[in-house]
């Protein structure tokens, strides 16, 4: 459950394997030749995994409209099957089509993808005109078995899936409060090892929040729900990632840098000693941990006695500052807050997830989280959601799929040309490379380091081809089996790895040439050549139609993030001064999937392959100090949220004009990425909290939310400014 969210992937590996296998098996009663057999096998697939939409409604129209798109691709490539150079025209202007497709959503996405593989399956079988009548037939009952298998053998529903999620989320939760404690305990030299560990359950985490995020809509009864749901996820994502830090802090001879969370490969802390195995307060905190953990994993219905009634209580109890153990430090008694607030968090978790529950053993502190909670929910309630804002979309040339739909049709255009010099039989398979290549990328380091990974995965699937063709002989149920198996494969590591899923690709088709009685090694070496033919030609199409760099489309999201980075701090601060109430925890959504898209954009230059280690570590320290200053975003806003509903925050007007610098200094990055004349640069200067200093009134007192509320306004000042030196921005003290 947590290592797959929703178990969305053995879900799709499942659902394209029965349809495939019950494609074939009434194929085989109908006593089908084996080609159709294969037609209709890839056809069952491409009709399986093609459709991406949510609604069950929309898959069905989807699929519907899916058919008669497939007879139209393989009447077409039958027709055109002895007209070499009108075959290559049609072929160019369908690959053109089907990426220009996706300009429509879900359904345009499907519809051209399955235009395009089921034009390719006739390429594949050699399909002919007298042909068409049985691949008709063929093509129908693939459909058919799709649906099957889709609506019946593996149902999904929006409602279902969003089930599984939060599922994952507790599981993931789970996980990283055991991480946590592992941290708490590892001597010096496991460190590195330990922190390692707490980053990736922290972004495995903050991963199963935004699938969460991304399912709401259509997995709620309505917006309320959603909108609830919304928070208590954020609410436990920001508690948990806070203790983490709190326990890092408790472990260092002095206070560690949030960003040793989000850099990889950081230096760890210095270690102070501050906490001892053998200490009471050790114990304690080691006792608390896993009393958390029994919050996070046990679910409402598997509750017998009164053993989560009594942990909880206990944990909520560390929200009062009497109840916290005396004769600790202030690092450690700061974790024990921590975990009051997590305690919290999760009870509201498990109040969105599993619902009301028996409250006969709360205990005062229990009570007063439950009637926060009943504020909460009613604001939640009387809310009314923002208008969504109006982004006007590029045009011509300058939108997305347009430019890609040329570049793929040129780069395909020469792919046919140079693969009908390697083979005048099998050279589409150097425009299916080009075609996939494209997929899902939008600069040209990205299809770069795609187009590189499909080589690997198609150099060692041969090997692996060679080896099944030579284990499966004549058995033909037996190669079918092991085509499953890799079908099963390929969706199943699609996700988590594009070399691993074109390694069970080429094996899979070695395993079909086979079936095709068309195999040898020399047919394999031909589709690494062609593999790598159509890669080099994606990526001269890339690089000179319509080229979009890599910098360009990094800085154009740097531009996006540090922008919601700027509304989601402006908004935050506002209500924690008292104005009014704003969409915080959408804008802080908002962020995350900037973030999101920026660390994808990256990916080319922090890639093991790239020459330029010096580029690959500023592109790594950016996104970190990015991610760093999400979360103290991500944590103002949740704070934000309880203003003014709860009897434990208040609105401090003072905090508007601390943040005034923060705001400043976003402007001048945001100007300096876009390219836009900006007189000045950075401002630095006197901590956040000694500004207010001088109104007369002081800082405020240490452990209350005023107080936490600066800390994450230093620590953003510390990000944002430390994002000038790798821009080239230029800091100096505020004038």
């Amino acid at each position: 459950m947590a290592s797959d969210p929703g178990l969305l992937r053995l879900m799709a590996g499942v659902r394209t394997v029965a349809a495939i296998g019950l494609t074939l098996a009434v194929l085989a009663v109908l006593g089908t030749d084996v080609t159709y057999m294969v037609a209709g096998a890839m056809t069952a697939m491409v009709g399986t995994f093609a459709i991406r939409e949510k609604t069950v409604r929309g898959q069905a129209l989807t699929l519907a409209l899916g058919l008669p798109t497939a007879l139209a691709a393989v009447s077409l490539g039958a027709l055109l099957h002895s007209r070499v150079v009108a075959g290559d025209l049609f072929f160019i202007a369908l690959i053109f089509g089907a990426v220009y497709s996706r300009r429509f959503g879900d359904r345009g996405t499907a519809l051209g993808l399955i235009g395009f593989q089921v034009y390719f399956v006739s390429l594949f079988v050699n399909a002919s005109v007298d042909q068409l009548p049985r691949l008709f037939g063929t093509l129908a009952i693939a459909f058919a078995c799709s649906a099957v298998a889709r609506f019946a053998l593996v149902p999904e529903t929006p409602q279902r899936v969003l089930g599984r999620l939060r599922e994952a989320f507790r599981a993931r939760l789970a996980q990283l409060v055991t991480a946590q404690t592992r941290l708490l305990d590892a001597p010096p030299e496991e460190l590195d090892d330990v922190l390692d560990d707490l980053r990736r359950h922290t972004a495995r985490l903050h991963e199963a929040a935004l699938m969460i995020q991304g399912r709401l809509a259509d997995g709620t009864r309505d917006e309320t729900t959603a909108a609830l749901v919304q928070r208590r996820v954020a609410d436990a994502e920001v508690a948990a990632e806070r203790l983490g830090m709190l326990l890092l802090n408790a472990r260092s001879a002095e206070r560690a840098d949030t960003l040793t969370l989000h850099l990889p490969d950081a230096p760890v802390p210095a270690t102070g000693k501050l906490l001892r195995r053998e200490d009471e307060a050790t114990a304690t905190l080691r006792r608390d941990l896993g009393a958390l953990h029994l919050m996070v994993a046990r679910p409402a219905d598997a509750n017998r006695g009164t053993a989560v009634a009594h942990v909880r209580n206990r944990l909520l109890g560390y929200r009062d500052e009497e109840r916290i153990p005396p004769g600790t430090t202030l690092a450690v008694q700061d974790v024990f807050r921590g975990i009051g607030e997590a305690a919290r968090a999760v009870l509201g978790l498990r109040l969105a997830l599993d619902g009301p529950q028996d409250e006969s053993d709360d205990s005062p502190a229990t009570t007063r989280s439950r009637e926060e909670f009943d504020a909460e929910d009613v604001s939640i309630t009387g809310a009314e959601k923002e208008a969504a804002e109006e982004t006007a979309d590029p045009a011509g040339l300058k939108r997305p799929t347009t430019r890609a739909a040329f570049q793929v049709a040129v780069g395909s255009a020469l792919a046919i040309v140079g693969g009908e010099f390697l083979s005048s039989q099998r050279w589409y398979w150097a425009v299916l490379t080009c075609w996939v290549v494209f997929l899902n990328t939008a600069s040209t380091g990205e299809i770069v380091v795609k187009g590189y990974r499909r080589l690997l995965g198609t150099v060692l699937g041969v090997v692996a081809g060679v080896a099944l063709a030579g284990a499966v002989g004549n058995h033909t149920w037996l190669a079918f089996v092991l085509v499953l198996v890799c079908v099963f494969a390929m969706f199943f590591t699609a996700p988590l790895s594009y070399a691993l899923m074109s390694f069970f690709v080429t094996a899979m088709l070695g395993l079909l040439y086979t079936l095709l009685n068309t195999y040898s090694f020399d047919v394999l070496v031909l589709r690494i050549e062609e593999t790598a033919l159509g890669a080099a030609c994606g990526i001269i199409a890339a690089m000179l139609v319509l080229p979009v760099r890599t910098d360009s489309r990094t800085d154009e999201l740097l531009a996006t993030t540090l922008e919601r980075l700027g509304d989601v701090v402006a908004a935050a601060v506002e209500q924690l001064s008292g104005g009014p109430a704003a969409d915080l925890l959408d804008k802080a959504r908002d962020l995350d999937t900037a973030l999101d898209d920026l660390r994808a954009s990256t990916q080319p230059l922090t890639h093991p392959i790239t020459p330029l280690r010096e580029r690959r570590q500023t592109a790594r320290y950016l996104v970190a100090l990015l991610e760093t200053s999400a979360y103290h975003a991500r944590s103002l806003a949740a704070t934000a949220e309880l203003v003014p509903y709860s009897k434990r925050v208040g609105a401090d007007p003072r905090l508007g004009r601390a943040a005034r610098r923060i705001a400043h200094n976003i402007d001048v990055l945001v100007a300096h990425v876009n390219d836009e004349s900006t007189a000045g640069g950075v401002e630095s200067g006197a901590s956040i909290a000694a500004m207010l200093e001088t109104d007369g009134l002081g800082v405020p007192a240490a452990n209350t939310v005023t107080f936490r509320v600066l800390r994450h306004l230093q620590r953003l000042d510390e990000g944002i400014t430390g994002l000038a030196r790798p821009l080239g921005v230029p800091v100096g003290p505020r004038k």
